[in-house]
């Protein structure tokens, strides 16, 4: 349930013409570099913070910001949509890297994400 919701924040990011790119792009910069500390046997000895099979989550979140700047490079005059499949991709692709013991980090990294789904909630009730 929890996994649910984190994705479809990100999906309330989206809207209609990818919007939530670069947001995306920044948590994923953020969480690749925290996987790669920490994974990293001289880094992760002075955080005190040792955690094995982090290195495959830094090339995850490496190959999601490569994806991010090819669709803003070619997506210049923002012809192309990414619609519900790229950005519950891309979401999902988030939800991997902070679920293993950093769910706090996703919280201060994933605010943006939070906010967006707050407003979605508060502007659907309003409505209606």
């Amino acid at each position: 349930m929890l996994r649910h919701g984190r994705r479809e924040r990100g999906h309330l990011t989206d809207g209609l013409d990818g919007l939530a790119i670069v947001p995306v792009m920044i948590a994923a910069a953020s969480f690749g570099m925290i996987s790669y500390l920490t994974g990293n046997a001289v880094f992760s000895d002075y955080l005190q913070s040792i955690m094995s099979r982090t290195g495959e989550l830094a090339v995850l979140c490496g190959a999601v910001l490569g994806a991010g700047l090819g669709f803003l490079w070619f997506n210049a005059p923002a012809s192309i949509f990414m619609g519900d499949t790229g950005s519950l991709a891309l979401a999902a692709c988030l939800v991997r890297p902070p679920s293993r013991q950093h769910e706090i980090v996703l919280a201060v990294i994933g605010g943006l994400f939070v906010l967006e789904a707050v407003s979605v909630i508060v502007q659907v009730t309003s409505f209606s």
